[in-house]
């Protein structure tokens, strides 16, 4: 795995962005997840919509994320063509820190701040834009963030990324 430059953001410095930008993040410290089945204890004692992250590479090098409702079905064989991609497969770690500066199981739609050159398509899921409250891995996997609805809108539109909204339970 080849590592770059480290990236802009780390978990503190993006927790204060966010702080500085107006924001209301409300973070928990807990053991490292790694996968979705994981952490169920600690998901029970936080309001809000749990995530699944995929980050992903089509046949022809573009870079998406996908975030949805951690107990949303993504298959990766339709999904191409509701979001205009290729075939799809994971993307390599060294790529994951290089765009987003996050390692597996840390995945997370607040890395977006991490990819000023804008590489990474991303994909939100009709249920987490719906949701009141989101959360998300703030870049490690050692603690959650959880954001208002408002708040994590607000949080892309300062990155001025807007997301691909899509019904997975349609593609199903």
């Amino acid at each position: 795995m080849t590592e770059d430059k480290p990236p802009a953001f780390d978990r503190y410095s993006l927790l204060a962005w966010m702080t500085t930008a107006g924001l209301h993040p409300a973070t928990l410290d807990h053991p490292a997840v790694f996968r979705v089945g994981e952490g169920a204890e600690i998901k029970d004692t936080l309001p809000g919509a749990h995530t699944k992250n995929l980050f992903l590479k089509d046949k022809k090098g573009r870079l998406w994320l996908i975030s949805a409702h951690q107990d949303t079905v993504i298959d990766l064989k339709r999904t191409p063509a509701a979001i205009g991609s290729d075939r799809l497969s994971f993307g390599p770690e060294a790529l994951m820190w290089s765009t987003l500066g996050v390692r597996p199981g840390a995945v997370t739609a607040l890395g977006l701040i991490n990819d000023v050159e804008r590489r990474v398509t991303f994909v939100l899921d009709q249920r987490l834009w719906a949701a009141d409250a989101v959360n998300f891995h703030p870049l490690v996997n050692t603690a959650t963030t959880t954001l208002t609805r408002d708040d994590f809108q607000t949080f892309l539109a300062r990155l001025e990324r807007e997301p691909m909204v899509v019904d997975f339970n349609t593609l199903a």
